[in-house]
This record gives structure tokens, sequence and C-alpha cells, in this order.
């Protein structure tokens, strides 16, 4: 454990030179990414970023394995979630990390070279083991942590898109409209369905325009999720008029026997509305 400590303590106090050498010796000519920067304040963060890496990293020579990447996994975690890392291809992520990985085996061998007494072969080789390791373990949990964070960003972007692209209009006379546009998968099928079922109560709508005229492709599923969205509808105490229907879902509707014949049908959503507003005419 002696000379784990003592080189723990040689790697620590060439921190600071393994960060400068580290930049100055860096690719700017990226294309793209946070290694090409010429903004002063990302330099700064990276050179920060990678400094904190040395100090945690040195002290796999004097701590336990599972001790050592609990206390680096904060570390972890930010490189993965970093904007400017974010932007950054994985691949030049690794590029880095594999570089710095020969920086420590360098200073290894340099601390090798200043000892006065031996040191054995397998230890020597266990040192790089271990190097080798724990870049390995770090590397593979940012590209993790990154692809989890992208993928999260991914599904609440999809979300957004999901709730933008089936928006409840409020009308007058608790009336609202909900205008279906573009293809209709199961993910954006199951988004409406709960958007408007809950849209309705939060709103209070009594009436709802669904519109259809823009939906053009159509299947099996897309048909079911519509009909489940009316019977959710009528569920909640919500009337609905129907327009817009293209011949493909009606056809598709035939085929699956689903039974429009307790909503309002109309050709498109001017008569809709015309027909709505004639019966509050004769009330």
């Amino acid at each position: 454990m002696q000379r784990n400590i003592e080189l723990h303590d040689f790697l620590l106090s060439k921190a600071e030179q393994l960060n400068e050498e580290w930049y100055q010796s860096l690719d700017k000519s990226d294309p793209e990414g946070v290694y090409s920067s010429n903004d002063p304040k990302v330099i700064e963060n990276l050179k920060a970023q990678n400094m904190a890496f040395h100090h945690h990293l040195c002290k796999i020579f004097v701590m336990e394995k599972e001790q050592f990447f609990k206390e680096f996994d904060e570390w972890i975690m930010e490189i993965a979630t970093d904007a400017e890392h974010i932007k950054t291809p994985t691949h030049l992520i690794m590029r880095e990390f594999l570089r710095v990985r020969e920086q420590y085996l360098t200073y290894i061998q340099e601390f090798i070279n200043q000892q006065d007494y031996p040191i054995p072969q397998e230890k020597i080789d266990l040192w790089k083991t271990v190097i080798y390791d724990s870049f390995d373990i770090v590397m593979m949990r940012v590209f993790e942590g990154k692809a989890e964070h992208l993928n999260k960003r991914i599904e609440e972007q999809q979300k957004t898109i999901n709730d933008l692209s089936s928006p409840l209009i409020s009308l007058q006379k608790g009336q609202a409209l909900l205008p279906i546009i573009g293809d209709i998968d199961d993910e954006r099928a199951s988004a409406i369905i709960d958007n408007t079922l809950t849209g309705c109560i939060e709103k209070g709508v009594n009436h709802l325009f669904l519109d259809l005229s823009g939906v053009y492709m159509v299947d099996t599923m897309v048909a079911q999720q519509i009909f489940q969205l009316l019977t959710g509808l009528k569920l909640i105490g919500v009337s609905t008029t129907l327009s817009g229907i293209r011949p493909e879902i009606a056809q598709t509707a035939v085929q699956l026997g689903i039974d429009f014949g307790s909503v309002n049908i109309t050709s498109n959503l001017a008569q809709a509305m015309t027909n709505s507003t004639d019966m509050e005419n004769e009330e």
C-alpha cells in the first residue's frame, strides 16, 4: 500500500501539468464540440472539469474500488449532462479519454524511473491494469449517462410535439375544438387520448369538435384509438361532433365494425360549426 500512496501523491502533484499538457495538445480544429470552443468561459470550465478528473482518478490507488467509483459518479454525471459535452460527438470525447489515459501511463513510467529501488513487474502491470480498467468504467458510465440524458430529452421533446400537434382549443359555451393533423402512431394516439380527456375535464368542455381532415395515413390501430377517444369522451359527459373523416378512415371503421352511430358526423369542420350555431339559435 505504501508504494500506492507514493504513486497517488506523485500523480496528484502532476495534476496541473497533466491538465495543461492535455489542453495544449488538444486538437482545436474539431468541426464541433467543447474541444474546439474559443469561448473563455467554456475553456475555463473544461480545464476545471479535467482538473477535477485528475483529483478523482488518483484516488484509485488509495481507495477501495466501490467507494472510489461512488465518489466519481458526481463528476461522471456532470460531464454526461454538461451542455457543451452533450453537443460534442461521443467519439471525440472517447478520443480525449484515451489521450489522457496515455498521459497517465507515461507518468506512471516516470514515477517508476525516479525510484531508488526496483519495483516488481507484477506491481507495475497491476498499476497499468488499474488505469485501463478505471478509464474503461468511467468512459462507459459517461457515455451511458449521456445517452440516458439525450433519450430523456428526446422523450420530453416528443411529448411537447405531441401536445402541440393535438391542441385542445377552447371555444364558447363549453365547446372546444381538437384538430388532428399528420400521421398517428401508437405513442401519439395515446398522448392525444390522455391530453384530450384531461383537457376537457380541466376546461369544463361539454361538446368537442374533433376534426380529422388533416389525417391522411390510417390503419386499424388509428381507427380503434379514435373510437376509444370517442368512448372516453362519452364516459366523462362530453358529446362529440366528428368532421373530416376521409374515405380511408371510414373504410377501416366499417371493416372493424366500429359504430359511430352515437356521434354527430359532418363532412367538414365548417359544416359542424354551422350546425352548432343553428342549434344554438333554435334554442
